[in-house]
């Protein structure tokens, strides 16, 4: 979405436009879902944590200021409720179970070979960023999932771009040894992955 375009449905946001809110919900509920699915690495709570994400806006609409970022402002709200989730339940990441597949992969009109090594590599993929911290998972999927700048995802994880440019180099080294220990590394699949 274009940032005139985005301005304008923040305008229409805060006006109380149903429509609105209905551009905004096919523009961002799957991604939402598939950030809350990665991160908290279970549908049920991806589920009930993007309800939560919608309700916010509905509540908070109103109060938008103009020139709001819509994708930050609504990353932002699903990363601290999946904070919250965790601090109320006392969560260890590393104990949340039911990884969910949902690593997009682009191959087109890839021969049948291909096909079964990009679903191998996505497979690996996915079980290495489920290995990672919550803090490293949420990076990668802000930054190379999401497309978000290295400042928006910053933003979003309430840290200063410079913490944030750490923590994503830290996340990529901790994917590559992850990546590494399950059979092989390759330095271009995972540049491709998370640049």
């Amino acid at each position: 979405m274009d940032r005139e375009t985005e301005l304008a449905l923040i305008g229409r946001l805060r006006d109380g436009d149903r429509a609105a809110f209905d551009t905004a919900f096919g523009e961002f509920h799957a991604r939402l879902f598939n950030f809350l699915a990665r991160l908290s690495r279970r549908r049920d709570v991806a589920e009930d944590l993007l309800e939560e994400t919608w309700l916010r806006l509905v509540e908070s609409a109103g109060r938008l200021q103009p020139d709001t970022r819509l994708g930050p402002w609504l990353f932002t709200v699903a990363r601290n409720l999946y904070v919250s989730y965790c601090r109320s339940r006392m969560l260890d990441a590393s104990f949340a179970g039911g990884l969910i597949a949902v690593w997009p992969v682009s191959v087109s009109q890839a021969s049948p070979f291909d096909e079964a090594a990009a679903g191998e590599l996505e497979r690996r993929v996915e079980r290495a960023l489920a290995g990672l911290p919550s803090r490293h998972r949420e990076v990668l999927l802000l930054v190379a999932v999401e497309g978000f700048t290295p400042a928006e995802a910053a933003a979003v994880c309430g840290v200063s771009a410079e913490a944030l440019r750490q923590r994503l180099s830290r996340a990529r080294a901790a994917l590559a040894r992850e990546l590494s220990a399950t059979g092989g590394y390759r330095p271009r699949v995972l540049s491709e992955v998370t640049t």
